[in-house]
């Protein structure tokens, strides 16, 4: 593979924006497609993403468009930042512009309710024929585009994926490391959303630091638990998409999961704290699925059961707590790594 390459970004949210500014920074042609095409001709004009990464200026050579075949015609690696409930019909549009050769990253964190599918897997069943990815991992993309020193873990069965990404990505300030275990590290960018909500709820409610270490230590338990039923490695939960990325998501407002969880701990309900916020909170949607999910493989998820009890079927917060502290006794550490 030559040096310089021609990348797209599939998606002009926050990551997306971050993701495409490191790669246009590092010398690469690089694309990023937005839907809406008067935003994205503001944002090319202007540049700048002002809704969300306001105040950041764009890299010179970062070419915002709303042509997906001028964005992904003749691009070596394609990342695909698409919420999830938009996900496959962007992957499917995709398809017929893509070279033979090129490579496809997925960056979202959630998942399709029907068959319980995670993104990667979508991109597997919209376009067979490439190589893919996911990256994922503790990535506040304002502090990235902030040059916060920063890890990500890019998770592939190809070595060539792998490696691309990670030298497309590097530099000073952002590092990604490799893993092979792509369903592990996308389930805990997914599940971590569940939890921070938790945390968010918890803290808004005055729970101190001795609550919080609780929380995210049997968060973690309950993440590798599930992620071992579903076939993935317990210990990819010890890395950065799993606790690092559990860590930063449920102890910072910077996490839109965190935020509604805080809000909903305020008293305000669910419509109203999800519609006020203007961004997606993937942990309202993926709580559904994984409830779902646990109870069909029988997987022991207090946690999640008890916020679905809170937030579903309205039980009042106290009566979920004490239950969960006066439930079932269990180990602590509940599973070993291969």
């Amino acid at each position: 593979m030559s040096n310089k390459q021609q990348v797209a970004v599939l998606g002009g949210g926050s990551f997306g924006t971050a993701i495409a500014n490191i790669v246009a920074a590092n010398g690469h042609q690089t694309f990023l497609w937005m839907r809406d095409q008067e935003n994205a001709a503001r944002c090319q004009q202007s540049r700048e993403n002002e809704r969300y990464l306001p105040g950041v200026r764009l890299t010179e050579g970062l070419e915002v468009t709303a042509d997906l075949q001028r964005a992904a015609a003749a691009t070596d690696l394609v990342f695909v930042s698409i919420p999830s409930h938009s996900f496959r019909s962007v992957a499917r549009q995709l398809r017929p512009y893509l070279k033979s050769d090129a490579m496809v990253v997925s960056t979202a964190k959630g998942i399709e309710p029907e068959g319980f599918t995670l993104m990667s897997d979508i991109l597997l069943q919209e376009l067979p024929e490439h190589d893919i990815g996911v990256l994922s991992g503790p990535n506040f993309a304002k502090e990235i585009v902030a040059m916060q020193h920063t890890g990500s873990v890019i998770a592939s069965e190809s070595e060539r994926v792998c490696h691309a990404v990670q030298q497309i990505l590097r530099s000073e300030t952002f590092r990604v490391y490799a893993n092979t275990d792509r369903g592990g590290v996308e389930l805990g960018g997914a599940l971590k959303n569940i939890y921070a909500i938790i945390c968010g709820m918890a803290a808004a409610m005055g729970a101190g630091k001795n609550t919080q270490a609780m929380l995210l230590t049997r968060s973690l338990a309950e993440m590798g638990r599930f992620a071992g039923e579903m076939g993935a490695n317990p210990m990819t939960f010890l890395g950065l998409a799993g606790v690092g990325d559990l860590i930063l998501t449920c102890t910072s407002d910077l996490s839109r999961n965190y935020r509604v969880g805080y809000q909903l701990g305020q008293g305000e309900p669910l419509d109203a704290v999800v519609s006020g916020l203007g961004q997606v909170a993937e942990g309202v949607n993926t709580l559904h699925q994984v409830k779902q999910k646990a109870d069909e493989l029988g997987v022991y998820m207090p946690l999640v059961s008890g916020l679905y009890s809170i937030l579903f079927e309205r039980r009042a917060v106290a009566d979920v707590v004490r239950e969960l502290m006066l439930g079932e006794q269990s180990n602590d550490v509940e599973y070993r790594g291969a």
